[in-house]
């Protein structure tokens, strides 16, 4: 099956299934405008493994170009699909995919769900495997798009969730300590709750550092998974 194909035919599979319902609750889901089908997630999972069947022999290039090619569409689910897609051909990333995942970072997110399916899971295993990438996760946190900056920080979530890169959350939650942005506040504040989880004394000490000038938003994702005493500590004016 050609490349164009698989595109044509996935997206009609996406646009059959929409529904106004399903459309209208995707649009008051976010605050940002978006551009989506509707499609039910059980839908969307049912569609995305169907038609990776027919593509998953294809040499990974040819996966991640077939991938590029639904990221441009603009459309919420079509770039879910294909970060789902990459995700299932990172054990096959090479170094060089770092340029293309960096493009879709850069020229493809809207909004933090597709910034999250991306991030959390194809880029983060890339990180994984080439943790020395983690330098240019610290200058996307230097940028000035929103969705950027979140990105540097839930790239690493699976991996602080295992309680990898403790040195690098706090450098990356050192760059973004004072970002006005809610989305940002929440992304790296999500790190260091994930970090957390394997490294609570660490985490607490730094929360307790920095807690009268963090913005409230990340200090209550940060200690989330504390327990109660440290918790009550970190929130005390």
């Amino acid at each position: 099956m050609s490349k164009n194909n698989i595109v044509k035919q996935a997206r009609a599979a996406l646009k059959a299934a929409s529904t106004p319902e399903a459309k209208a609750s995707s649009l008051r889901f976010f605050k940002e405008k978006i551009s989506a089908y509707g499609v039910k997630s059980a839908d969307l999972s049912r569609i995305e493994k169907e038609y990776f069947r027919k593509i998953k022999d294809m040499p990974a290039e040819g996966i991640l170009d077939i991938c590029e090619k639904i990221m441009e569409s603009g459309i919420m689910e079509e770039r879910i699909l294909a970060s789902k897609w990459a995700e299932k051909i990172s054990d096959k990333f090479i170094e060089q995919d770092f340029k293309r995942l960096e493009k879709w970072v850069k020229n493809h997110i809207s909004n933090w769900a597709e910034c999250d399916t991306l991030c959390n899971h194809a880029v983060g295993s890339f990180i994984s495997e080439y943790p020395e990438y983690i330098k240019e996760l610290k200058k996307w946190a230097r940028s000035d798009d929103r969705w950027v900056k979140r990105a540097s920080c839930v790239s690493l979530i699976l991996p602080a969730r295992r309680g990898e890169f403790l040195v690098d959350v706090f450098e990356l939650s050192d760059i973004l300590r004072d970002d006005p942005d809610d989305m940002v506040q929440k992304g790296y504040g999500w790190l260091l709750k994930e970090a957390s989880r394997k490294h609570t004394k660490e985490v607490f000490k730094y929360v307790l550092k920095y807690k009268d000038t963090m913005p409230r938003t990340a200090l209550r994702y940060a200690i989330e998974k504390m327990p109660a005493n440290l918790k009550k500590k970190a929130m005390a004016k």
